[in-house]
């Protein structure tokens, strides 16, 4: 079983294994499961200070701040479909 590696931006690199959603971070409940995953630990800060475009969530309940579109992040489970991602 080789392990695929899903670019999520500035270099930082997750386990496509692992991710059980990528979501949008606007709606309510996201912005929970974010609170409750900083209070426990168990938030990822990947965006470098920039805006939050993505959420995604891992099968070890951590949860990852993406600044790329959730769109992308699918994209590139899929080669040959990658999307640039914002400088």
């Amino acid at each position: 079983m080789s392990i695929k590696m899903i670019n999520i931006g500035f270099g930082n690199i997750v386990s496509a294994n692992r991710i059980i959603a990528v979501i949008s971070p606007e709606s309510a409940p996201v912005k929970r499961i974010i609170s409750e995953a900083r209070d426990k630990g168990l938030l990822i800060d990947a965006t470098y200070g920039r805006k939050t475009r993505a959420v995604i969530v891992t099968d070890s309940s951590h949860v990852i701040l993406s600044a790329i579109q959730p769109e992308t992040v699918a994209n590139r489970f899929n080669p040959g479909t990658e999307e640039m991602e914002p400088q």
